[in-house]
Protein backbone atom coordinates (compact mmCIF):
# COMPACT_ATOMS: atom_id res chain seq x y z
CA UNK A 1 0.00 0.00 0.00
CA UNK A 2 2.85 2.39 0.82
CA UNK A 3 4.46 1.84 -2.55
CA UNK A 4 1.19 2.59 -4.35
CA UNK A 5 0.43 5.73 -2.34
CA UNK A 6 2.12 8.18 -4.72
CA UNK A 7 0.33 6.64 -7.70
CA UNK A 8 -3.04 6.71 -5.94
CA UNK A 9 -2.47 10.33 -4.95
CA UNK A 10 -1.57 11.14 -8.53
CA UNK A 11 -4.82 9.64 -9.83
CA UNK A 12 -6.84 11.86 -7.51
CA UNK A 13 -4.79 15.01 -7.97
CA UNK A 14 -6.54 16.56 -10.96
CA UNK A 15 -10.18 16.52 -9.69
CA UNK A 16 -9.05 17.48 -6.18
CA UNK A 17 -7.13 20.46 -7.49
CA UNK A 18 -10.14 21.60 -9.52
CA UNK A 19 -12.32 21.45 -6.43
CA UNK A 20 -9.81 22.96 -4.04
CA UNK A 21 -8.10 25.87 -5.72
CA UNK A 22 -10.98 28.21 -6.69
CA UNK A 23 -12.55 28.15 -3.24
CA UNK A 24 -9.27 28.51 -1.38
CA UNK A 25 -7.95 31.23 -3.68
CA UNK A 26 -11.22 33.08 -3.18
CA UNK A 27 -10.61 33.13 0.57
CA UNK A 28 -7.02 34.27 0.04
CA UNK A 29 -8.12 37.10 -2.25
CA UNK A 30 -10.88 38.15 0.15
CA UNK A 31 -8.39 38.28 3.01
CA UNK A 32 -5.92 40.27 0.90
CA UNK A 33 -8.65 42.73 -0.10
CA UNK A 34 -9.68 43.24 3.52
CA UNK A 35 -6.08 43.78 4.61
CA UNK A 36 -5.57 46.25 1.76
CA UNK A 37 -8.61 48.32 2.74
CA UNK A 38 -7.66 48.37 6.43
CA UNK A 39 -4.04 49.21 5.62
CA UNK A 40 -5.03 51.98 3.23
CA UNK A 41 -7.37 53.48 5.83
CA UNK A 42 -4.61 53.38 8.44
CA UNK A 43 -2.08 54.88 6.00
CA UNK A 44 -4.41 57.72 5.05
CA UNK A 45 -5.49 58.31 8.64
CA UNK A 46 -1.93 58.60 9.93
CA UNK A 47 -1.10 61.07 7.17
CA UNK A 48 -4.21 63.13 7.79
CA UNK A 49 -3.66 63.21 11.55
CA UNK A 50 0.03 64.12 11.27
CA UNK A 51 -0.78 67.82 11.66
CA UNK A 52 1.20 68.83 8.56
CA UNK A 53 -0.12 72.04 6.99
CA UNK A 54 0.91 72.12 3.33
CA UNK A 55 -0.53 75.57 2.71
CA UNK A 56 1.55 77.18 5.42
CA UNK A 57 4.66 75.26 4.33
CA UNK A 58 4.30 76.12 0.64
CA UNK A 59 3.25 79.75 1.03
CA UNK A 60 5.73 80.57 3.78
CA UNK A 61 5.52 82.92 6.73
CA UNK A 62 4.00 85.75 4.72
CA UNK A 63 0.81 83.77 3.95
CA UNK A 64 -2.41 85.25 5.21
CA UNK A 65 -5.21 83.14 6.71
CA UNK A 66 -7.18 83.70 3.52
CA UNK A 67 -4.31 82.39 1.39
CA UNK A 68 -3.96 79.32 3.61
CA UNK A 69 -7.72 78.64 3.46
CA UNK A 70 -7.70 78.99 -0.33
CA UNK A 71 -4.82 76.51 -0.73
CA UNK A 72 -6.40 74.07 1.75
CA UNK A 73 -9.50 74.17 -0.42
CA UNK A 74 -7.35 73.57 -3.49
CA UNK A 75 -5.81 70.49 -1.82
CA UNK A 76 -9.24 69.33 -0.62
CA UNK A 77 -8.20 69.48 3.02
CA UNK A 78 -11.30 71.40 4.08
CA UNK A 79 -13.55 68.38 3.44
CA UNK A 80 -14.49 65.76 6.06
CA UNK A 81 -11.83 63.13 6.66
CA UNK A 82 -13.95 60.20 5.45
CA UNK A 83 -14.75 62.07 2.25
CA UNK A 84 -11.05 62.74 1.65
CA UNK A 85 -10.27 59.05 2.16
CA UNK A 86 -12.98 57.79 -0.20
CA UNK A 87 -11.89 60.26 -2.87
CA UNK A 88 -8.20 59.38 -2.41
CA UNK A 89 -8.79 55.62 -2.55
CA UNK A 90 -11.12 55.92 -5.53
CA UNK A 91 -8.56 57.91 -7.47
CA UNK A 92 -5.83 55.47 -6.37
CA UNK A 93 -7.66 52.58 -8.05
CA UNK A 94 -7.45 54.53 -11.31
CA UNK A 95 -3.73 55.17 -10.87
CA UNK A 96 -4.08 58.74 -9.60
CA UNK A 97 -2.28 59.09 -6.25
CA UNK A 98 -2.49 62.85 -6.12
CA UNK A 99 0.25 65.44 -6.45
CA UNK A 100 3.20 66.41 -4.31
CA UNK A 101 2.44 69.37 -2.09
CA UNK A 102 5.81 70.96 -2.84
CA UNK A 103 6.71 70.03 -6.43
CA UNK A 104 3.14 69.50 -7.78
CA UNK A 105 4.54 66.47 -9.66
CA UNK A 106 2.03 63.59 -9.80
CA UNK A 107 2.87 61.02 -7.12
CA UNK A 108 2.29 58.19 -9.58
CA UNK A 109 4.99 59.61 -11.88
CA UNK A 110 7.51 59.82 -9.04
CA UNK A 111 6.73 56.23 -8.02
CA UNK A 112 6.92 55.07 -11.63
CA UNK A 113 10.45 56.48 -11.91
CA UNK A 114 11.65 55.01 -8.59
CA UNK A 115 9.86 51.65 -8.63
CA UNK A 116 12.09 49.88 -11.22
CA UNK A 117 15.06 50.31 -8.88
CA UNK A 118 13.23 48.58 -6.01
CA UNK A 119 11.76 45.85 -8.21
CA UNK A 120 15.10 45.01 -9.84
CA UNK A 121 17.00 44.88 -6.56
CA UNK A 122 14.24 43.03 -4.69
CA UNK A 123 13.78 40.60 -7.58
CA UNK A 124 17.48 39.85 -7.75
CA UNK A 125 17.63 39.53 -3.95
CA UNK A 126 14.73 37.05 -3.97
CA UNK A 127 16.41 35.04 -6.71
CA UNK A 128 19.65 34.94 -4.72
CA UNK A 129 17.76 33.98 -1.56
CA UNK A 130 15.97 31.12 -3.31
CA UNK A 131 19.14 29.79 -4.98
CA UNK A 132 21.43 30.14 -1.97
CA UNK A 133 18.87 29.15 0.65
CA UNK A 134 17.45 26.31 -1.43
CA UNK A 135 20.83 24.83 -2.22
CA UNK A 136 22.02 25.12 1.38
CA UNK A 137 18.79 23.67 2.79
CA UNK A 138 18.77 20.67 0.46
CA UNK A 139 22.47 19.99 1.01
CA UNK A 140 22.09 20.17 4.80
CA UNK A 141 19.04 17.88 4.74
CA UNK A 142 20.80 15.26 2.63
CA UNK A 143 23.71 15.31 5.10
CA UNK A 144 21.60 15.60 8.25
CA UNK A 145 23.74 15.37 11.35
CA UNK A 146 26.99 15.61 9.40
CA UNK A 147 29.62 18.29 9.19
CA UNK A 148 27.97 20.05 6.26
CA UNK A 149 24.66 20.16 8.12
CA UNK A 150 26.30 21.70 11.18
CA UNK A 151 28.17 24.23 9.05
CA UNK A 152 25.02 25.34 7.24
CA UNK A 153 23.11 25.60 10.53
CA UNK A 154 25.86 27.75 12.07
CA UNK A 155 26.05 30.04 9.02
CA UNK A 156 22.26 30.47 8.98
CA UNK A 157 22.29 31.37 12.66
CA UNK A 158 25.02 33.95 12.02
CA UNK A 159 23.42 35.48 8.92
CA UNK A 160 20.04 35.63 10.63
CA UNK A 161 21.45 38.00 13.25
CA UNK A 162 23.31 40.35 10.90
CA UNK A 163 21.34 43.45 9.84
CA UNK A 164 21.34 44.22 6.14
CA UNK A 165 23.18 47.51 6.55
CA UNK A 166 26.09 45.76 8.32
CA UNK A 167 26.40 43.31 5.43
CA UNK A 168 26.13 46.22 2.97
CA UNK A 169 28.96 48.14 4.63
CA UNK A 170 31.13 45.01 4.71
CA UNK A 171 30.49 44.34 1.01
CA UNK A 172 31.36 47.92 0.07
CA UNK A 173 34.53 47.76 2.14
CA UNK A 174 35.72 44.50 0.57
CA UNK A 175 34.54 44.59 -3.04
CA UNK A 176 34.65 48.34 -3.69
CA UNK A 177 37.32 49.87 -1.47
CA UNK A 178 39.73 46.96 -1.09
CA UNK A 179 39.38 45.01 -4.34
CA UNK A 180 37.81 47.64 -6.60
CA UNK A 181 35.70 45.06 -8.41
CA UNK A 182 32.29 46.70 -8.02
CA UNK A 183 31.02 50.29 -7.79
CA UNK A 184 30.14 51.49 -4.31
CA UNK A 185 26.93 53.23 -5.35
CA UNK A 186 24.69 54.43 -8.14
CA UNK A 187 22.33 52.73 -10.54
CA UNK A 188 22.10 51.94 -14.25
CA UNK A 189 18.72 50.83 -15.68
CA UNK A 190 18.49 47.28 -16.94
CA UNK A 191 17.26 48.29 -20.39
CA UNK A 192 20.18 50.69 -20.83
CA UNK A 193 23.07 48.29 -20.06
CA UNK A 194 22.35 44.86 -18.51
CA UNK A 195 26.00 44.24 -17.62
CA UNK A 196 26.34 47.56 -15.80
CA UNK A 197 22.94 47.05 -14.17
CA UNK A 198 24.22 43.79 -12.70
CA UNK A 199 27.44 45.42 -11.46
CA UNK A 200 25.49 48.12 -9.65
CA UNK A 201 22.76 45.91 -8.20
CA UNK A 202 24.56 42.73 -7.18
CA UNK A 203 25.93 44.10 -3.89
CA UNK A 204 22.70 45.70 -2.59
CA UNK A 205 20.75 42.60 -3.67
CA UNK A 206 23.23 40.31 -1.92
CA UNK A 207 23.10 42.43 1.24
CA UNK A 208 19.32 42.11 1.32
CA UNK A 209 19.21 38.43 0.33
CA UNK A 210 21.39 36.80 2.98
CA UNK A 211 18.92 37.01 5.87
CA UNK A 212 16.12 35.69 3.64
CA UNK A 213 18.39 32.92 2.35
CA UNK A 214 19.18 31.87 5.92
CA UNK A 215 15.47 31.69 6.78
CA UNK A 216 14.71 29.64 3.65
CA UNK A 217 17.61 27.26 4.31
CA UNK A 218 16.55 26.63 7.92
CA UNK A 219 12.93 25.96 7.03
CA UNK A 220 13.73 23.81 4.01
CA UNK A 221 16.34 21.75 5.88
CA UNK A 222 13.98 20.97 8.77
CA UNK A 223 11.02 20.16 6.54
CA UNK A 224 13.01 18.06 4.06
CA UNK A 225 14.64 15.98 6.82
CA UNK A 226 11.17 15.02 8.09
CA UNK A 227 9.83 14.40 4.58
CA UNK A 228 12.71 12.07 3.68
CA UNK A 229 11.62 9.83 6.55
CA UNK A 230 8.05 9.46 5.28
CA UNK A 231 6.79 6.06 4.16
CA UNK A 232 6.18 7.05 0.56
CA UNK A 233 9.82 8.18 0.20
CA UNK A 234 11.02 4.88 1.67
CA UNK A 235 8.75 3.04 -0.73
CA UNK A 236 10.08 5.01 -3.71
CA UNK A 237 13.65 4.15 -2.72
CA UNK A 238 12.77 0.47 -2.31
CA UNK A 239 11.26 0.44 -5.80
CA UNK A 240 14.65 1.49 -7.14
CA UNK A 241 13.83 5.05 -8.19
CA UNK A 242 16.94 7.26 -8.63
CA UNK A 243 17.84 9.35 -5.60
CA UNK A 244 17.64 12.57 -7.62
CA UNK A 245 14.07 11.77 -8.66
CA UNK A 246 13.05 10.82 -5.13
CA UNK A 247 14.42 14.03 -3.63
CA UNK A 248 13.53 16.56 -6.30
CA UNK A 249 10.48 14.88 -7.82
CA UNK A 250 8.70 13.73 -4.65
CA UNK A 251 10.16 14.86 -1.33
CA UNK A 252 11.10 18.44 -2.21
CA UNK A 253 7.64 19.25 -3.53
CA UNK A 254 6.01 18.28 -0.23
CA UNK A 255 8.76 19.89 1.87
CA UNK A 256 8.77 23.26 0.11
CA UNK A 257 5.78 24.70 1.99
CA UNK A 258 7.62 26.18 5.01
CA UNK A 259 10.37 27.55 2.76
CA UNK A 260 7.77 29.25 0.56
CA UNK A 261 6.18 30.76 3.65
CA UNK A 262 9.57 32.08 4.75
CA UNK A 263 10.06 33.51 1.25
CA UNK A 264 6.74 35.35 1.44
CA UNK A 265 7.57 36.73 4.87
CA UNK A 266 10.91 37.98 3.53
CA UNK A 267 9.30 40.43 1.09
CA UNK A 268 8.31 43.02 3.75
CA UNK A 269 11.76 42.57 5.27
CA UNK A 270 13.41 43.28 1.91
CA UNK A 271 11.32 46.39 1.36
CA UNK A 272 11.96 47.60 4.90
CA UNK A 273 15.69 46.96 4.70
CA UNK A 274 15.85 48.79 1.39
CA UNK A 275 15.55 52.14 3.19
CA UNK A 276 19.00 51.82 4.80
CA UNK A 277 20.52 49.82 1.95
CA UNK A 278 19.52 52.37 -0.67
CA UNK A 279 21.01 55.09 1.50
CA UNK A 280 24.34 53.24 1.67
CA UNK A 281 24.48 52.51 -2.07
CA UNK A 282 22.98 55.88 -3.14
CA UNK A 283 20.13 54.22 -5.05
CA UNK A 284 17.25 56.40 -6.33
CA UNK A 285 14.57 53.95 -5.28
CA UNK A 286 11.19 54.04 -3.64
CA UNK A 287 12.68 53.89 -0.17
CA UNK A 288 14.71 57.04 -0.79
CA UNK A 289 11.66 58.78 -2.24
CA UNK A 290 9.71 57.96 0.92
CA UNK A 291 12.53 59.10 3.18
CA UNK A 292 12.93 62.42 1.38
CA UNK A 293 9.17 62.99 1.44
CA UNK A 294 9.06 62.24 5.17
CA UNK A 295 11.74 64.87 5.79
CA UNK A 296 9.63 67.42 3.88
CA UNK A 297 6.30 66.25 5.37
CA UNK A 298 5.05 65.67 1.83
CA UNK A 299 2.04 63.59 2.89
CA UNK A 300 0.64 62.66 -0.57
CA UNK A 301 3.98 61.12 -1.63
CA UNK A 302 4.31 59.21 1.64
CA UNK A 303 0.76 57.89 1.38
CA UNK A 304 1.26 56.88 -2.26
CA UNK A 305 4.53 55.03 -1.68
CA UNK A 306 3.13 53.21 1.35
CA UNK A 307 0.00 52.20 -0.58
CA UNK A 308 2.07 50.82 -3.47
CA UNK A 309 4.34 48.98 -1.04
CA UNK A 310 1.31 47.41 0.69
CA UNK A 311 -0.06 46.34 -2.68
CA UNK A 312 3.24 44.72 -3.70
CA UNK A 313 3.47 42.80 -0.41
CA UNK A 314 -0.11 41.56 -0.73
CA UNK A 315 0.36 40.48 -4.35
CA UNK A 316 3.46 38.48 -3.38
CA UNK A 317 1.64 36.88 -0.45
CA UNK A 318 -1.30 35.90 -2.65
CA UNK A 319 1.16 34.30 -5.10
CA UNK A 320 2.87 32.44 -2.25
CA UNK A 321 -0.46 31.17 -0.92
CA UNK A 322 -1.45 30.00 -4.41
CA UNK A 323 1.86 28.14 -4.72
CA UNK A 324 1.31 26.55 -1.30
CA UNK A 325 -2.12 25.32 -2.37
CA UNK A 326 -0.69 23.90 -5.58
CA UNK A 327 2.09 22.09 -3.69
CA UNK A 328 -0.04 20.72 -0.85
CA UNK A 329 -2.15 17.79 -2.05
CA UNK A 330 -3.00 16.80 1.53
CA UNK A 331 -4.71 20.14 2.11
CA UNK A 332 -6.69 19.73 -1.09
CA UNK A 333 -7.85 16.26 -0.01
CA UNK A 334 -8.98 17.62 3.39
CA UNK A 335 -10.94 20.36 1.66
CA UNK A 336 -12.75 17.87 -0.57
CA UNK A 337 -13.48 15.65 2.40
CA UNK A 338 -15.08 18.59 4.26
CA UNK A 339 -17.19 19.39 1.24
Amino acid sequence: MTALAPHLAGTRRKPVRAARLPRSLGRVLATAGTVFLLSSALTFGLGALSGANPAAAVLGETATPADIARMNHQFGLDRPLWEQYVSWLGHAFTGDLGRSWFTTVPVADSIRQAMPVDLSIAGLALLMAVVLGGAAGVAAALRAGGRLDRTVTALCALLGTLPGFVVAIALVTVFSLKLGWLPSGGYVPLDMDPAQWLRYTVMPALALSLEAAAAIARQLRTSLVGTLRENYVTGAVMRGLPSRRVVFGHALRNAAGPALTALGMSVPMLLGGAVVTQQIFALPGLAQLTLQSAEQHDIPVIQGTLLVTIAVVLVVNVAVNAALLALNPAARRREVTRR
